[in-house]
């Protein structure tokens, strides 16, 4: 079985240009000769986190929702592509709530000391970060990659690269931009490269 690669959408709109670039990203993945799967974060059924502190000392949620499935999946994934907009110089309320879940792998990891990630998955996995931002402003996706480095580090997965794109209000639809498109896509397979070789 190939190595398996996650694209996360953090954006509401599921075909929108962030969706694209993820797209390309991941198809750039799969010829690369990995395995793909997408989770829109917008089309989960999931509350936020209540902090009622079940997994500081058990592996999962108590809370019952779409959010159960998706802690297996990020442990067992070889590597993550996270798409998202700038949302108020952040991110869209929706992938902070889903990464706020994500309680469960920190206090694994930092409260019981007894992460999921093993050593040996840790040595592949990558995680490449797309954004897009309307407009052009000082530090716009500062915010964002801050949420972004902090997710990346608390499930285990290495800041490998990024594509950040603004002028999106100029830009307006990205397919008709190839040279963007390709960009992610370049990226996609270069990842894919990388953890065939992992």
């Amino acid at each position: 079985m190939g190595k398996k690669v996650i694209g996360l959408l953090g954006s509401p709109l599921t075909e929108g240009n962030t969706a694209k670039l993820l797209e390309k990203a991941l198809q750039g993945v799969r010829d690369a000769g990995c395995e793909t799967e997408t989770i829109v974060a917008a089309n989960l059924d999931f509350q936020a986190c209540m902090e009622m502190m079940f997994c500081r000392e058990h592996d999962t949620c108590i809370i019952d929702d779409d959010m159960q499935p998706m802690y297996g999946k990020f442990r067992e994934m070889d590597s993550l592509i996270l798409a998202t907009p700038v949302m108020t110089m952040g991110i869209p309320g929706m992938l902070k709530s889903f990464m706020d879940r994500f309680q469960v792998f920190f206090n694994a990891k930092y409260v019981r000391r007894q992460p999921f990630i093993t050593k040996e998955q840790k040595k592949r996995r990558q995680a490449l970060f797309i954004c897009i931002s309307g407009m052009k402003i000082p530090e716009v996706f500062a915010g964002a990659k801050k949420t972004v480095e902090a997710f990346f580090d608390i499930i285990d997965c290495k800041y490998w690269d990024e594509l950040l794109i603004n002028d999106m209000d100029t830009i307006r639809d990205v397919s008709a931009h190839p040279e963007l498109l390709d960009l992610a896509y370049k990226k996609g397979f270069a990842l894919g490269e990388l953890l065939k070789k992992s």
